[in-house]
This record gives structure tokens, C-alpha cells and sequence, in this order.
């Protein structure tokens, strides 16, 4: 395209080899060849939850993919597995979580991480212009003449949409990649720095924009002030199966794996197959054989077997081509390490090739041709480091890298935050745990006791106070987050165990929209009491609530209601609630002892001692909270949720909740020890299908057939049942969710275990001792005193520890 000899007659520098002239559409590249290019990046299904059934599947479908394209493509997937540095940061609201977080962001910077990034480059080089020129013999030109540079890009963009189509049909993320973004992308091909590259005002030249570091040649050529190590797969295995080559993803360092694919279309593939059938073919026999076979006139019974099946091969690939189910194509595959230690770098490129020889390949290491094989992973470079090997579209998909350790989202894209939790997992990959599907943050976490079930939630909690404004509210059962909510500085409420909270339903019925709730709350507390809601009773309850409405606040209680009932059946069946029933101290307050914070947990073990109260005192609650979904961040957690689901005015509120709560930016998080509680209630099909994220803890039985079927019911395949069958309970969590799915450690440190894993008798023995002794706000550092942890309460300064109200 661009003739450059009159000005240089031979390429001096590494710009000189780079293929790329400018950018001519957002997502479009032009090479210096005329050839136009677009970069896609790409994650396949997490591997470790990948069953042998599901990597078939999508390795047929990428296939299906892989075979449309024909002469003139070439196709580079470029896997690269960086190194993950930088811990998000986030400004929390009490010193705790801050401590928390810092030792988190210690352990992790402590150790050495890494996450694979594919990208597709689609390659192609148009026919030439005499060729195509004779179309205007044969079509008849509507009345739009487009100029030839649009009509070929169009053809272009066409071709590629169609492939980028189907990839998002097989893989869980597709991303074109455009301007900024896809500048940035083919620098750090070719460059050390990895950082943002803006796109400039005229996007042309782009061979010396983006090239910042020299190249240097020789036997240990160097890319700037690193030293470059290749390895080139020369032979491949008999057969190939699906992720033969994902033992790479295990390496604990950086590296570069290109598969580059140039194209063959159904007529070349036939030409270049057909010439290995000949070749193969007559070396059957010598020509010693031939000459005896012509002297004797009989065929020799002597044959090169070797050959012989080579050839039946060849035959097998022609049939495979004929029929369509593959393409063929050259395909070129070389890894690259890099590092300012040149022994380093050697020790490196070493394991790559025992990974790479254990999988059955055979490699060789680039010296003289080192700078060649580096060119030759340049996307959109297909004139470097020619390789004549000829695979199968089928075979290339099994080598691709396109199944991968899922790291997870790189932020919470709903809340414009980074992720939730930074966990870690059993390899050097670590994985960033973000609970919003969209808007969509409900979760479920299922499991059989034991399995680290609070000790997850405690830990979520503190972690979610790193989002701005964030308000907590759980329903506890066995004060598992006691000392984190204390810790926070929180509110932790015990309902039917603490003799000053008390409640006052009804000191807000002087406002009618509040009166009209306050009706439908009596009428539910009546029906537990086996009273119908008859129109005379509603009539004579609203009646009352009207005229009481008009005393004082301190006078609108159960009691007062009851002195104006006039119907004696009515007045018996509000008389439990009142001071002169059991639930009279919960209830008949003349003064509503709720005060609502931003972080706050109920306590339901004592109040569930309690039946009759339970209705009546959890609907109240839900008013009040629903008066704080405000639409600042805000985590909904009912722990035990079977009492929510076996309640039917409580499972018709969960069924509002989830469809409206989401647009009030709040999170649901359901728990329970028993799948069969959540399978088997009224809204399993909406709870299902409304909580997209979903944490299963480990479960020895999850593999026994009765047990098994439950898991089903939620989508999980024999595979992922398997993984939480075989995890390790207190440590392992398994994450479900449409993003993507994850086996995954916490990997808590002392300060933080204290604090979540501190749900024993003993633990709350200790806590209620603290409390009694102390001010509410010194509550962590005589904790961690307690805890033997004294380097870490002295950063937990009382005076910060201020209870923050809204």
C-alpha cells in the first residue's frame, strides 16, 4: 500500500516492522499491506467448573466459528497472562473495616498474582484490485457507486460482525475493542509499559506512535531493557482434546502465547491436502518394490505402514474438509517471556516447554530466529516466522486459549466502585468478587452448618462498607455478626432477649399513609389470632386508629387502640400484644426505642422463642427499613431464610422485594443450611430467578443422588457439583453466577477472623462482658486485646469509633 523504498530501503528500527498504518473506523486498523484488522477481546467459561461434556460443546461451537473463514484471513489469538499489582482502593467509614481492608491489602501485595487477558485479532488481506475488478463484468451496479476503500471496508466490517456474532453466542464476554482501547491494546504488544493510550486527533502512523522502546537483535534479543526468551511449537500430539495446552494458565509469572492462523479456503485446503495424500502415498513402497512389482507382474505384500496410515489420514481430513465440519489453515504457535534477568528469563521459557512437552507437543527454542518468531506475534504481522504446519480449525480450537481462570470483574460496574472482595483461589490467579448482575444484587448463599456460612457474611459486611453511604441490615440467627457489627460501630439489636427495646407501631398514625399500613398490620396480627378480616373489623380498627390519631404521640399504643375497640372479640385478639400479654414489651412501647443506623443487625433466636411475636414485630421492621431504601448502597441479609419462606406473609414480601428493591439500589442476600427449604417453597421460581449470584458452600453429600437432584434445580452441572463436593468446608466457597463461575478462598487474616469467625458460646460470652464493661465504642479495641492481637488494637483508636446516624 505505502512504497517506502524511495525513502528507506531497509527497515532499521522495530517501527519499520510494525504492520499497522492507522486507524480508519473506531474498531479498524489499516496495515502498511492494505490489509484491514479488528481486535476482540474475549473470556471463555471458567475451566476449573468446565465438565469434559461442556469444553466439547464450546470447543465444536468455536469451530462453527473458526471454519467461515477462508483464504485471504488470517486469525491471531493472543493470550497473555499478566501480573495484577494493584490492590483497588476505597475510603471506609470506621476504623475496623479500614483495618481489615489494610490487611488484606497487605497479604496481597505480599505475594505475586496473575490473570490471562485473550484477544482475537481478525485479519484481512483483500483481493487484489485486478481481481476484483471484474466484477462489474458479471453484476449488474445499483444506482449508489460506493468508492472502492468503502465498499472493501464494508465487506470488511460485514465479515467480522458476522464472526463476532457467533463468538458472542459461545463465550460468557465479547468485546470489540475500539480507540483508546484498542490503541492501548497493540502497544503493550510491543512495549514493556503497559498503560492507556489515548487515540490522537489524526490516528495514522500508528507504527511510530505506539513503538517506545527499541528492539534489539542477536542470539538473546532484548525488547527495551528486558530480555526475550520464544519457543516455537514445531510437532503436535496424534490427537488433540479440548484445553490441551491450559496447564500454561498454572505458571506463577508473565508471558505471551500467540496462535496465529492464516486461512485456507475449501479450494486451497483440497490442493495443499491432496499434495501431502501424494507425497504419503508414494512412499508406501520403495522403488525396489516397484521395479519387482513391474518385473513379476504382482504386487509386493511388503508396504511402509507408517505411510500407509498417513496417507488413510490424509484421506480422513479430505472427507472432514468435504463435508464441511472443518477448515484448514497454517497455524503458527510461540510463547514469549520476558525479563531484565537474562537466567531469569531462560528459567522461564524452560517451564513453559515442560508444560508445553508434558501436553505432547514438540517445541524448539528461538536463538537465531528469535527476533523473527517476536515479529511473527505482532497482530496483523502474518509474513513473519512462516510456519507449513497444517491443522484443522477443530484441532486449533482445542489449542486455543479460550477457556480461563476467571479473575472476575474489574469493578462494580452498577456501582461505578471497584469490587466488592479481592479473594484469592488455588492457583497465583486471584479473583474480584462483585455481586451485582447488572442492577441486580441479590444473592443466595446455600449450604449445610459448619460450612462458613457467618463467617462469609460477617466478612461480606465489613467489605461492603467500602462503598459510599453503604448501609447493613441483617437478620441474624445465633449472633454469628455480633462482633462485627459491634466492631463497625453498629446497632445489634436482640429481639425478645433485651428488656429496654421496646416498640411503638403506632405513634405515626396521625400521617394517613402511614394509618392505612398500620390497618393492614393489625388485621395480619388479628388473623394470627384467628380472627377474619370481616369488613365490620376493618371498619371498626380503622375507626379506632382514626381517633387515636388525634392523642398524643406517647399515647398511640396497643393499649390505647384497645381502650377505644368497642368489639369484645377484636380487643381478646389484640390483648396478647398489649402490657397485658406476653408480647406487651415488645410492642405496647408508649416510645419507639428503634433507632435506625447505617449498619444494624436483629436477633432472632430469642424472638422465634416467640411465635406469636414473630409476625407482628419482623412486619414492623420491614417498615421502618423500607423507609431507608433510599437508593443509597444498602445489603438486605436475612440469615435462615426458611422462616421467611415458610411464612406466607413473609414469602409474598420477599417476592416484592425482589422485584422492586433493586431499583432502590438494594442487596438481598438470602442464607439457609438446607437447598431443599429454598427448591421447596411457594417462590422458589421467583427466588431462583431473581437472585442471579448465587454462593454454594461446601457439601460432602452434594454428590449423593437425592441430594444431587436438589442441586440441578438450580442449574449446576455434574461438574460444579463435583467442585463443591470435593471443597473444603471453612475455606472454599463456590460462586454461580451468569458473569461467570469460581471455586475461591477468602483468605482472611487474624484481624479479620477475630472479628467474623466469632459466633462460639464462649465468643458471646466474652462479648456480652466487653459491652457491660465498656464504652459501646471502645467495643474493638478491648476485643482485640482479649483476642491477643494488642499490635492491632492499638489502630483501633475509641475516639474514632463514632456511630454514625443518618
Amino acid at each position: 500500500m505505502f512504497y517506502l523504498n524511495e525513502y528507506q530501503s531497509k527497515a532499521k528500527k522495530l517501527q519499520d516492522h510494525i504492520p499497522w498504518a492507522g486507524q480508519v473506523a473506531p474498531s479498524v486498523v489499516l496495515n502498511k499491506d492494505g490489509g484491514f484488522m479488528r481486535c476482540i477481546r474475549l473470556r471463555g467459561p471458567d475451566l476449573e467448573s468446565s465438565g469434559e461434556s461442556g469444553l466439547i460443546m464450546l470447543h465444536a461451537r468455536l469451530n462453527d466459528t473458526l471454519k467461515r473463514f477462508g483464504t485471504g484471513w488470517a486469525l491471531f489469538f493472543d493470550s497473555a497472562r499478566i501480573p495484577v499489582r494493584d490492590y483497588p482502593g476505597s475510603d471506609f467509614p470506621d476504623p475496623v473495616s479500614a483495618l481489615v481492608e489494610e490487611e488484606r491489602k497487605a497479604r496481597f501485595e505480599s505475594g505475586d498474582h496473575f490473570e490471562n487477558i485473550t484477544t482475537l485479532c481478525l485479519f484481512w488481506l483483500p483481493p487484489e484490485d485486478r481481481t476484483q475488478g471484474l466484477s462489474h463484468l458479471f453484476l449488474e451496479q445499483g444506482a449508489k457507486i460506493e468508492k472502492p476503500a468503502e465498499r472493501i471496508l464494508a465487506r470488511f466490517l460485514g465479515q467480522s460482525d458476522k464472526a463476532i456474532g457467533l463468538l458472542m453466542e459461545t463465550l460468557p464476554e465479547v468485546m470489540v475493542l475500539a480507540n483508546g482501547d484498542l490503541l492501548t491494546y497493540l502497544h503493550g504488544t510491543i512495549s514493556n509499559r503497559r498503560h492507556p493510550v489515548k487515540l490522537p486527533e489524526v490516528p495514522f502512523y500508528l507504527d511510530g506512535l505506539l513503538s517506545d522502546e527499541p528492539l534489539i537483535g542477536g542470539l538473546s534479543p532484548m525488547l527495551g531493557n528486558e530480555y526475550l526468551k520464544l519457543v516455537t511449537i514445531t510437532g503436535f500430539p496424534g490427537t488433540t482434546v479440548p484445553g490441551i495446552l491450559q496447564g500454561l494458565n498454572s505458571l506463577g509469572f508473565d508471558y505471551r502465547f500467540m496462535s496465529r492462523f492464516i486461512c485456507l479456503d475449501k479450494t486451497a485446503a483440497t490442493r495443499e491436502l491432496n499434495k501431502y495424500r501424494r507425497q504419503w502415498f508414494a512412499k508406501r513402497k520403495g522403488i525396489g518394490a516397484i521395479l519387482k512389482e513391474v518385473m513379476i507382474n504382482e504386487q509386493s505384500a511388503l508396504v511402509d505402514t507408517d505411510a500407509e496410515n498417513k496417507s488413510l489420514d490424509v484421506d480422513a481430513a479430505l472427507q472432514e474438509l468435504g463435508s464441511d465440519d472443518v477448515a484448514y489453515g497454517y497455524v503458527t504457535l510461540t510463547v514469549m517471556v520476558k525479563d531484565s534477568d537474562s537466567e531469569i528469563a531462560e528459567a522461564k521459557i524452560k517451564a513453559v516447554e515442560q508444560v508445553i512437552n508434558g501436553a505432547g507437543y514438540v517445541t524448539i527454542p528461538e536463538t537465531m530466529g528469535a527476533v523473527e518468531a517476536f515479529l511473527g506475534m505482532i497482530p496483523g504481522h502474518v509474513y513473519a516466522n512462516l510456519r507449513h504446519s497444517l491443522v484443522s480449525s477443530l484441532n486449533l480450537a482445542h489449542m486455543l486459549p479460550v477457556g480461563d481462570l476467571w479473575a472476575g470483574p474489574e469493578e462494580n460496574q452498577h456501582l461505578k466502585a471497584p469490587p466488592l472482595m479481592i479473594c484469592q483461589t488455588a492457583s497465583t490467579t486471584p479473583f474480584r468478587f462483585v455481586h451485582h448482575v447488572g442492577d441486580v444484587g441479590h444473592m443466595m448463599v446455600l449450604g449445610p452448618t459448619g460450612a462458613g456460612k457467618s463467617v462469609f457474611l460477617s466478612f461480606l459486611m465489613m467489605q461492603f462498607r467500602r462503598y459510599e453511604d453503604a448501609q447493613i441490615f441483617i437478620f441474624d440467627k445465633g449472633a454469628s455478626s455480633r462482633a462485627a457489627i459491634l466492631a463497625m460501630g453498629g446497632d445489634f439489636n436482640d429481639l425478645g432477649q433485651r428488656d429496654d427495646l421496646s416498640f411503638q407501631p403506632l405513634f405515626r398514625i396521625d400521617d394517613e399513609t402511614y394509618r392505612i399500613w398500620a390497618q393492614d398490620w393489625l388485621q395480619g396480627i388479628l388473623g394470627e389470632q384467628g380472627l377474619p378480616a370481616t369488613p365490620q373489623i376493618r371498619e371498626e380498627v380503622w375507626q379506632a386508629l382514626h381517633n387515636l390519631s388525634f392523642a398524643p404521640e406517647v399515647e398511640r399504643t396497643l393499649t390505647g387502640l384497645s381502650l377505644l375497640l368497642q368489639n369484645p372479640n377484636i380487643k381478646e385478639a389484640l390483648k396478647p400484644y398489649t402490657l397485658e400479654g406476653p408480647y406487651g414489651g415488645l410492642l405496647d412501647g408508649d416510645e419507639d426505642h428503634l433507632a435506625l443506623t447505617n449498619c444494624q443487625a436483629f436477633e432472632m433466636e430469642a424472638l422465634m422463642e416467640k411465635p406469636g411475636a414473630v409476625l407482628p414485630v419482623l412486619t414492623y421492621l420491614f417498615k421502618r427499613l423500607e423507609e431507608r431504601f433510599d437508593g443509597r448502597p444498602t445489603l438486605l441479609i436475612l440469615d435462615e431464610a426458611w422462616l421467611f419462606l415458610d411464612t406466607p406473609a413473609f414469602a409474598g414480601k420477599i417476592r416484592e422485594w425482589l422485584k422492586v428493591l433493586r431499583k432502590r439500589n438494594v442487596s438481598v442476600i438470602f442464607t439457609t443450611q438446607s437447598l431443599a427449604d429454598v427448591a421447596g417453597s411457594a417462590i422458589a421460581p421467583a427466588l431462583i430467578e431473581s437472585c442471579p449470584s448465587r454462593i454454594f458452600l461446601p457439601n460432602v453429600r452434594a454428590s449423593e443422588p437425592n441430594i444431587r437432584e436438589i442441586y440441578n434445580a438450580f442449574g449446576l452441572s455434574a461438574r460444579q457439583i463435583e467442585l463443591i463436593s470435593s471443597a473444603l468446608p471453612k475455606r472454599d466457597y463456590y460462586l454461580q453466577s451468569p458473569l461467570g463461575n469460581r471455586l475461591f478462598e477468602l483468605g482472611l487474616g487474624p484481624v479479620c477472623l477475630s472479628f467474623a469467625a466469632s459466633s462460639s458460646p464462649e465468643d458471646q460470652k466474652l462479648i456480652s462482658q466487653i459491652v457491660e464493661d465498656q464504652n459501646p465504642a471502645g467495643f474493638a479495641h478491648q476485643w482485640l486485646i482479649a483476642k491477643n492481637i494488642s499490635w492491632a488494637a492499638g489502630l483501633c483508636d475509641p475516639q474514632n469509633m463514632e456511630k454514625s446516624h443518618a
